[in-house]
Order: C-alpha cells, then structure tokens, then sequence
C-alpha cells in the first residue's frame, strides 16, 4: 500500500513558540535548540562531524590541559 502525505497549515505566533520553548525541560529545550542550529548551518553540522573524527582519532584534550 502506497503512503500518501497530507500538509497542514497552522498559524503560531512567534510569542506561541517562544512560550512553548520555555515550558520545555532543559535537557528538551537544549536538544530542540540544537537541532534548530544544526538544520539551519551547514557549518555547525560540519563541525559537528570534525569533532566526532577528532574524538575516535583520539585528538583529544582534557579539561585541565585546556583550562590550566
């Protein structure tokens, strides 16, 4: 059975997402904002992606080497 989509078109004020976000746990809120950035920046997924190679290279600092 083939699957057919249908869009739905909805007004949201900017003040209804905003309040949405807010009611958002942390964890949801800080996840939900990066997936914004990362659909938005091509940039940000690519560094994203260099620094996912630099950990399994082991191009890796530690706190204290970077922090003193």
């Amino acid at each position: 059975m083939a699957e057919t989509s249908t869009t739905i078109n909805i007004s949201i004020s900017r003040e209804q997402i905003v309040e949405a976000i807010k009611k958002m746990d942390e964890s949801a809120r800080e996840a939900f904002i990066e997936d914004l950035i990362a659909m938005l920046s091509p940039a940000y997924l690519e560094s994203i992606r260099e620094a996912r190679q630099d950990y399994k290279a082991g191009r890796t600092y530690s706190h204290k080497e970077v922090f003193g």
